[in-house]
Formats: structure tokens, sequence, C-alpha cells
């Protein structure tokens, strides 16, 4: 498997001066395909690494999976070195998922889809089909967390973000424990998804899920396809440094989770579920 970044040579061009050739290091992005029963069930460009998460994470994200127990394996394709780009395959671009016989997958599984870094519904054949069941419920989760603690979690976040600090082209995610305040595990990736799916496939992977009492904090906005994925894997809260849209606002509202975007600094908005926020009120 190649490395999560890649060097190429740039100019940079500053007004008044003459432009500058000088080596960049840039975020790696590449297809990964998944396969199940040696059929091909979707292609999504990442960043690798942690491969493993993301294929668990996007079977939990696509209702396919809910427990850990039926996930028999995931292992890179078995085939031997590595290919070009001169029409070689790179086996460490292929997974093979092996799954409980009990496990239904879906017919839309059963054929090859392009799934971009950027969008979740590629996946998707109808509007209705975005909407997926969970099979865990997050209304009644009894998280509460300080707004004073919800503020440092971009910080916390950005630390963890090791590739970023070297390209500055990644999104992150991050997930926290409720209680302790625990950072529990943080994932990159060139797609935003990718990054939520690398998360909540650690969580099924470590035997975690649901993933009640935490929160799910990532960079950028949050779209419709962030909050089912959290919803998917039992997440209660979701937090963004940006704006959520008018769709994710409505499923946290309908699904009873805590969605608050614009973490920058000293404040953030509440879009959904404010009850779980504690907030501090100096008077006087």
């Amino acid at each position: 498997m190649r490395g999560v970044t890649a060097r190429r040579l740039v100019t940079k061009v500053t007004l008044g001066q003459a432009g500058v050739r000088r080596p960049d290091v840039l975020a790696t992005e590449e297809p990964l395909e998944l396969r199940i029963g040696g059929r091909a069930m979707a292609v999504t460009m990442r960043t690798p690494g942690a491969d493993f998460d993301l294929a668990a994470g996007f079977l939990v994200s696509e209702g396919i999976v809910t427990h850990t127990e039926q996930l028999i394996s995931i292992r890179y394709w078995p085939g031997t070195g590595c290919g070009t780009r001169d029409g070689g395959i790179d086996r460490y671009n292929i997974l093979e998922i092996v799954l409980a016989g009990s496990v239904q997958v879906p017919g839309e599984a059963g054929r090859s889809r392009l799934t971009n870094s950027s969008c979740g519904l590629c996946a998707k054949s109808s509007i209705d089909a975005t909407v997926t069941g969970s099979a865990y419920e997050v209304g009644q989760d009894t998280l509460r967390i300080d707004a004073g603690t919800l503020v440092a979690l971009p910080d916390r976040l950005r630390a963890a973000q090791e590739v970023f600090g070297q390209t500055g082209g990644l999104h992150g995610a991050a997930l926290f424990d409720g209680s302790t305040h625990e950072l529990l595990v943080s994932r990159e990736d060139v797609g935003r998804h990718n990054a939520v799916d690398k998360v909540i496939g650690w969580g099924l992977r470590e035997r975690r899920l649901p993933l009640r009492g935490t929160v799910l904090m990532v960079s950028g906005r949050t779209s419709f396809e962030l909050v089912q994925k959290a919803l998917m894997a039992g997440i209660p809260m979701l937090a963004a440094v940006s704006a959520p849209s008018s769709l994710a606002v409505d499923l946290a509202v309908e699904s009873k989770m805590t969605l608050v975007g614009f973490v920058r600094g000293r404040s953030f908005v509440v879009y959904a579920g404010g009850e779980r926020v504690i907030q501090s009120v100096r008077s006087g």
C-alpha cells in the first residue's frame, strides 16, 4: 500500500516576485474497491490508511452490518505484488469482505458503483433509498456535555490530524467519550464521509457499537449523510466547525440527535437536541 502523502513539484507564485519552483506534499487519493463473495460492491476514492475501518464503517452506514459478529473478515485482495498505472491492479486497493451467512446484502450492493470522496448519495438509486433505518435509538441517550468542553473539541481534533498538518488537504473526524472527554479515535481522509466511516468502522471492529454517550466531531460542514451515518452507529451528538444543511437539521430533529455547528472559538450554534448541552451563565 502506498503512503498517505505524495510529493509533487509545484510553482509558488507571489505578486511582484518571481515564481519559486519547489516540492510540495499532497494528500494521496486512490480508489478502494470493496468486494463481497468476489463481486464488486462499491468503489470509493479515499486516502490510504485505516482501510479496514473504512470498509467496516461503510457496511454499518449502509445498514448491512449492525454487530461485530456479522463481520467475519476483511483482507486485501490475495493477488501477488502491486500493479502499476499501466493496467496492473494494486492488491492494496481491493478489499475482500466475508460476512456471516445470516447477513442479507441488498440487491443494489450486488453491482459495482462509484462513490466519490465527497458525496455519499452516489451509492443510492432514489431519494427514498437515502433514508436507511438505524438499528439503534439515540433519543433516550443520557449524554450531557458542558459547553466549555464542547468548544475545545475542534482544537483537539486538529491536533490529532497529523497528515493535515503536512498537506492541508484532509478532512478529519474524531470520537470523544462524553463522560470522560477522552479522545477515543480520530481518522483522516480526503473525503469527509470516509473519515466518518473510518471512525464508525473502528467502533464496529472494537465491539463498541452502538456508540452511546459519545460526541462525533468533524471538520467542515454537516450534510444529511453525515447525520445518518452517526445515527446508524448510535452516536447521540454530532458537532462540526461549519454549518449543517437544512436536511441534516431535519433528520437530527426527527431522530432526537444533538446537532451543533460553527464550533469556533468560544461559541457554537445548536440546531437540534439542545438539552444535552450544559451552559454555565455568569451573572453580573
